[in-house]
């Protein structure tokens, strides 16, 4: 290993690791020893809780001997596109596969997941976080990064360069290979396609500018940043979005790579290549987009594949508009220590479900085996009453994220525009909000009132002062504001309206999936407590992420915070509009002037438009550095001093599984920012029932 990947680890504060101790020349002979996190057998590893495989059997002097799902055959015929005869499992699995250790014993195949989601793009993140890979991955420490679909990477000296090596004979989930071209594939030819995503995502560039994808090899592959940004490592660690697509498959459809590409795609119905490539990558980075199964049914018996190929732990196999069904990949790159290829579970059944009172029921009837998203602490006493004769555990944990809320201060109402962007109004608001009530009532005495600082947990860089920045319950404090900001009584009924004379009145819409209900209700009384006129109303996720796109919103509710690591790779959370489609935003046309360089949108105030420069170089400081701290002091100053999100309380969310279901280990936290189950390899849970 070399000293700069140490290096990275250290600079983002990734713990140290352990190499492997034991030590051996005699000829691997012996079968290996099934060890589990639980008894390890006196062996250890470069990473926790897993193993390369040349290193697992120099460690226990051993020699793997390969097994496969008994019911992988028939799983395999369910997948229309695959070969449907296939190769013996030490074929498809790579030369290299990453050797899994199980918590707390090898597992059992067979059986069906069944989870639940809120609809087709909504609520999915929990279920889609259980077959999901990329090149890395945080471990269960949440400090350490190891690899995954890579084998190794390397960074240079001052993090302009990162280079993956990947697993020899690494395979699609329809036997193809996977190599580095599939990485330049993704990058080149998808991420930086306007014909295929408008925009480039923040997380594909370093300081607005693109990086560079070079392939070495078929295992090699090289990025070439055009400036440091250590923190690219932590977002293959951590994001949904994939480092890789299959250029085998997706490639085809593309004019770059095939003359024929729009001929071939209208073969098969559509209007052209890009139309293809929409079907099957659905033109997002969002991995759980409607499969040409469910958007282009009328389609799907003269398509070559339902779906393209993957290299997560599942496929998808059926999509309607009451869920989706999934069959474990054939060729999935993980084993056990036993040699077993992995996932254990065959199939995952994913229900949709967008009331809440029918989610918990459905929990609480034991119809579910694992839930986490969406499931909010006002939830956990019923939860808990119903565990024992349920047969599951419900452990809460600490959030990463915090329930905040935003007023929209490029409000298509421009008087709404004027008042929403009056500081003196937004400190109003924010003092008049009772957060000790709030933490009694919707987080039952167990949380901590809190600012939102845009980092998660805060940083050594960030002032205590601003956890409470204008956090006090302070009502003659808030009506005071008001009155400085114009927003008065003008007619005598009691509530406030606009400066021009119009009634103020604000509407929360908002989604349980992003906020607690309980929340919101507490913060409109709070808000019409001084006056302020203040409607609540529940809408579906893709409803309320709708009316933020089009900038309909008066006030944006939703979870945020980030760490560290991930700011580091990440710069929207300080950059107009302050987020993205599945979370929270506010500012939507300061955004829109940014993107296009002033030619459409509003342009944003001084202070928004400092932290757009500060987070790119803040992303490419050396962390832990006089510079580096002072650039995130300064980041936390702008958007907290101007409470661009109002922080509320931050503590714990439910996490649910039945007891059927093994080697579930105890999460650290409940969060999307560490993509949910995906430190906790959920690839080696398995029933026992």
């Amino acid at each position: 290993m070399s000293i700069r990947k140490l290096s990275l680890l250290a600079c983002v504060g990734l713990g140290a690791m352990t190499f492997a101790a034991v030590q051996s020349d005699e000829a691997h002979a012996a079968a290996c020893p099934a060890v589990t996190v639980e008894d390890m057998k006196g062996m250890t590893s470069a990473y926790p809780q897993q193993f390369e495989l040349a290193e697992f059997q120099q460690a226990g002097n051993c020699t793997v001997s390969f097994a496969e799902n008994p019911s992988i055959a028939e799983l395999n015929g369910k997948i229309r596109g695959n070969p449907a005869s296939l190769a013996p499992v030490a074929d498809r699995l790579p030369e290299e596969p990453l050797v899994v250790v199980p918590y707390n014993s090898i597992g059992k195949y067979g059986g069906t997941l069944d989870a639940l989601s809120n609809a087709t793009e909504a609520g999915t993140s929990d279920l889609l976080s259980t077959r999901h890979v990329n090149l890395v991955r945080y471990s269960d420490d949440l400090q350490t990064i190891v690899p995954n679909v890579a084998k190794s990477w390397e960074w240079n000296d001052d993090f302009t360069q990162l280079t993956f090596t990947l697993r020899k004979g690494h395979k699609w989930s329809d036997g193809a290979p996977f190599t580095a071209e599939d990485v330049k594939f993704w990058y080149d030819d998808l991420a930086l396609d306007s014909n295929v995503i408008e925009k480039p995502k923040d997380y594909v560039l370093v300081a607005g500018e693109r990086m560079t994808v070079e392939v070495v090899d078929p295992q090699t592959v090289v990025f070439k940043l055009p400036a440091p940004k250590p923190g690219l490592l932590a977002h293959f660690a951590s994001s949904y979005a994939q480092g890789f697509q299959p250029k085998h498959f997706l490639g085809q459809f593309h004019p770059k790579h095939n003359a024929d590409a729009d001929k071939l795609a209208q073969s098969f119905g559509f209007d052209n290549g890009y139309a293809a490539i929409a079907a099957y990558y659905g033109n997002s980075d969002w991995t759980d987009t409607p499969s040409p199964l469910l958007a282009h049914a009328d389609k799907v018996a003269s398509l070559p594949k339902d779906v393209m190929p993957t290299l997560e732990s599942y496929i998808t196999v059926k999509d309607t508009t009451e869920g989706r069904h999934y069959v474990a990949n054939p060729y999935f790159h993980m084993v056990d220590t036993a040699g077993n290829q992995l996932p254990y579970i065959n199939e995952q059944d994913e229900l949709y479900i967008n009331e809440n009172e029918v989610r918990l029921l459905k929990l609480v009837n034991s119809e579910v085996d694992y839930k986490s998203q969406s499931v909010q602490l006002p939830a956990a006493p019923m939860l808990l009453d119903g565990a024992e004769k349920g047969d599951y555990t419900v452990h809460l944990k600490p959030t990463i994220s915090m329930p905040v809320l935003s007023f929209n201060l490029t409000s298509e109402d421009l008087e709404k525009r004027k008042v929403f962007g009056n500081l003196k109004f937004r400190q109003a608001m924010s003092v008049a909000m009772n957060r000790d009530e709030i933490n009694e009532v919707a987080f039952f005495g167990l949380g901590e009132p809190k600012q939102y600082i845009g980092f998660s947990p805060a940083p050594d860089f960030v002032d205590p002062k601003w956890n409470t920045h204008f956090t006090q319950f302070d009502p003659d404090l808030a009506n005071k504001l008001l009155d400085e900001a114009g927003v008065v009584d003008k007619d005598g009924d009691g509530k406030r309206d606009m400066p021009n004379g119009d009634r103020l009145v604000l509407n929360i819409q908002f989604a349980t999936q992003g906020i607690a209900g309980q929340v919101v209700e507490l913060v409109a009384q709070h808000w019409t407590n001084v006056g302020v006129e203040t409607t609540v109303k529940e809408v579906t996720p893709d409803e309320y992420r709708s009316a933020q796109s089009s900038n309909q919103l008066d006030i944006g509710a939703w979870q945020m915070g980030l760490p560290l690591p991930i700011v580091l790779g990440l710069n929207e959370n300080f950059l107009p509009p302050f987020g993205n489609y599945f979370t929270h935003r506010t500012g939507m046309l300061w955004g829109e002037w940014l993107e296009t360089n002033g030619a459409s949108g509003v342009e944003p105030p001084a202070w928004a438009k400092q932290m757009a420069s500060d987070i790119d170089a803040f992303q490419s400081a050396s962390v832990g550095t006089d510079a580096s701290n002072k650039l995130g002091a300064a980041l936390v100053e702008n958007l907290t001093g101007n409470l661009v999100m109002i922080g509320t309380v931050h503590g714990s969310n439910p996490i649910y599984h039945r007891n059927a279901l093994k080697n579930f280990t105890e999460f650290k936290t409940w969060s999307y920012e560490y993509y949910r189950t995906y430190p906790y390899r959920p690839q080696q849970w398995f029933f026992d029932e």
